[in-house]
């Protein structure tokens, strides 16, 4: 459970990263302080920053200028990748068909997912099965977007490393059948500048994104520089602000770490307001389970809990198609 934190920690990832594939780097106390620092964000605030991550800040300018150029696009250009069901819950969706807490959000988005092959994971798969639907417009999109996923599921995969060391387990608890063929999603969206004017039928005060936790592992942020959106919520029930801080990614953690670690690590409520008159871009990528993994507490982690599990098992898959079906109106 989160604490009465009142701001959100940066943490400079470089040490894990350079030796989080050396079987050593258990030994090394730059690495060891990394793993405290990510442990205490874990359990205090749920969220935290990373820099020293290693994707340069050109791509993550680069990554929103090409959202917003696709935002600035008609509605009928922006149509032809509409998401529907026969397109695997994949492309365009128009502001307000996104659904928080039975509220339609002020924002629109593309929703991308790791890419299924029909038949690969039975019938439960079959609803997320198909290709991500890229515009052709901007030309670069589709390119830098793939890019882009690839790098950052290289870095969540070390962070993760990080993480389960924190939780005393060995590095590479989150690889293989947990999470080593991680079922990525990614949500490219934009938030409308602030009119002053509220909808009766949108989110209360025009949220755009209501309050709510991820319901993966591990979620980076790829944020506007310049615009404050972003609020997470402490133990207080106070909105803190997860102000921009260029350069890095804002981090926080998931549903299925909460199982994983049998309670150690909890999600912390988040929302997001854009009462700016600009329009704000956001780029959550969120690393996942395997969409077959089976999620239950950990056995060590039960072990510093009672002893007991306090969370059922969870197929990942299961839970991800009940969300996803649940989450729009088309």
């Amino acid at each position: 459970m989160a604490s009465d934190f009142k701001s959100i920690p940066i943490i400079d990832i470089s040490p894990l990263l350079k030796k989080c594939n050396d079987p050593k780097m258990v030994e090394d106390q730059s690495v060891l302080e990394v793993v405290r620092m990510l442990d205490q964000a874990c359990r205090e605030t749920g969220f935290f920053y990373v820099k020293g991550h290693g994707v340069p800040e050109s791509l993550l300018k680069e990554v929103r200028d090409v959202m917003r150029k696709f935002f600035s696009l008609p509605y009928e250009e922006k149509l032809k990748i509409k998401m529907s069901v026969a397109t695997g819950f994949r492309g365009y969706q128009r502001i307000g068909e996104n659904i928080t807490q039975g509220k339609p959000d002020v924002h629109e988005a593309i929703d991308c997912y790791r890419e299924v092959e029909p038949g690969i994971y039975g019938a439960l798969g079959k609803t997320l099965e198909g290709c991500n639907m890229w515009p052709d417009n901007p030309p670069n999109f589709k390119h830098l977007m793939e890019e882009y996923v690839s790098l950052l599921t290289d870095l969540s995969r070390k962070i993760m490393r990080g993480i389960a060391l924190a939780l005393g387990g060995s590095p590479n608890t989150f690889d293989g059948e947990r999470a080593g063929d991680s079922f990525w999603g990614m949500r490219i969206i934009g938030y409308p500048a602030s009119t002053g004017t509220k909808r009766p039928e949108m989110q209360d005060n025009g949220i755009g994104c209501g309050a709510h936790t991820d319901y993966g592992l591990l979620t980076l942020v790829n944020q506007d520089d310049d615009l404050a959106a972003l609020q997470v919520r402490n133990l207080s029930g106070e909105w803190i602000w997860a102000v921009p801080v260029p350069g890095t990614f804002v981090c926080n953690i998931g549903d299925m770490l909460k199982v994983w670690s049998n309670g150690l690590y909890q999600p912390t409520l988040h929302r997001v307001i854009n009462g700016s008159a600009k329009y704000r871009v956001s780029l959550p990528f969120f690393f996942e389970p395997n969409f077959n993994a089976i999620v239950e507490p950990l056995d060590f982690c039960k072990e510093k809990t009672g002893g007991t599990a306090n969370f059922e098992r969870i197929v990942y898959g299961e839970h991800l198609v009940r969300k996803v079906t649940t989450n729009f109106v088309m």
